[in-house]
């Protein structure tokens, strides 16, 4: 896998939230659904998830930043400071390097095993490497043992976090919603009205394999796509209505949408734009049978073109010495 940060178009610089942005631009971009005729699609857009659950992570970001870790979060393997050419310890031996112990303790390494991979290489013969191959496949195998073991003992390394995005409206009332994992599969996964940003979805065994046929979890934070009506402010949903000038002068019934489908709001005669009416109860889920408020904002739009008839009018009033409404604003 590539660097995370290179695959999030980040710097290693970058904040939490400039990697948040930039994840959830490019999973627009990216997400399989977007891009439906190209067969990589799914392949970019789980590589970016994975680089984003790495660097999403304090933890792994900063094991991944001291080199710790790989891109795809296995710990690295860093090689024997104590191997040299030379004659001191024979053809390709090892030096005897006295950090040798030190080296091999962060991977739980007998240190024995050193010594014993000098003593099989002795023996081997001058031009032998019989002892560094059996040293090195004692090393690995441990190395394999314990990452296993290490899996299975922390079922979090198999898991993953992905974030999503679900239409405004289905957020706010709930229903069923197609997520494409980074394993390849599709599964409808049922969104909760108003489910809160720091709650999680769990999906079990849809994570990574691990050893010994264990499976681990995804786990899903779902977040509101922008809508072009509405948006959520605490428990109580705003929108933003066009109304005529007649009908803010005369007065009128307007049909406005709501999130549980169209209802009748009454204009009273000389309601001014920016006005708000509040429909109870038309709002986000806020407890058990409760729910919060929606908004109305009416905004005063001007019929297109020029009306000789309403330009009188508004000569008429302009002649006739209206109160200034910016008067003390100064």
């Amino acid at each position: 896998m590539r660097d995370p940060y290179q695959v999030l178009g980040t710097s290693k610089t970058a904040s939490a939230q400039e990697i948040k942005s930039a994840y959830r631009k490019l999973a627009k971009q990216l997400h399989p659904d977007a891009n439906a005729h190209d067969p990589k699609a799914k392949d970019r857009f789980a590589e970016l998830t994975s680089a984003y659950d790495l660097l999403s992570d304090e933890k792994k970001r900063k094991q991944f930043d001291a080199g710790e870790i790989d891109a795809a979060g296995n710990p690295r393997f860093h090689g024997f400071d104590g191997f040299s050419q030379g004659a001191r310890t024979g053809r390709g031996g090892f030096s005897g390097n006295p950090n040798a112990e030190t080296i091999f303790e962060h991977l739980n390494i007998d240190p024995s095993m050193f010594r014993r991979g000098q003593q099989r290489q002795t023996r081997a013969g001058a031009g032998g490497f019989a002892g560094f191959e059996d040293l090195f496949g004692d090393v690995m195998g441990q190395f394999r043992n314990a990452r296993n073991a290490e899996a299975e003992a922390q079922p979090s390394l198999l898991d993953v976090n992905l974030a999503i995005t679900v239409p405004f409206r289905l957020w706010a009332r709930g229903g069923k919603h197609e997520v494409a994992l980074p394993n390849g599969k599709r599964v409808s996964v049922a969104i909760t009205p108003g489910v809160a940003a720091d709650r999680k979805i769990r999906l079990k065994g849809q994570g990574m394999n691990g050893p010994q046929g264990s499976v681990g979890d995804v786990y899903l934070t779902v977040s509101p796509a922008v809508d072009p009506l509405f948006s959520a402010d605490g428990q109580d949903v705003r929108a933003r209505i066009p109304i005529r000038l007649d009908e803010a002068v005369l007065g009128a019934t307007v049909r406005v949408p709501t999130l549980d489908g169209p209802v009748d709001l009454r204009i009273p005669p000389m309601t001014s734009s920016g006005r708000s009416f509040r429909l109870r109860g038309k709002g986000l889920p806020a407890g058990e049978d409760q729910y919060g408020d929606l908004y109305i904002t009416v905004e005063i739009v001007l019929p297109p073109g020029s009306d000789k008839a309403l330009d009188a009018t508004m000569e008429r009033l302009r002649d006739a010495g209206l109160p200034d409404p910016r008067a003390g604003l100064e």
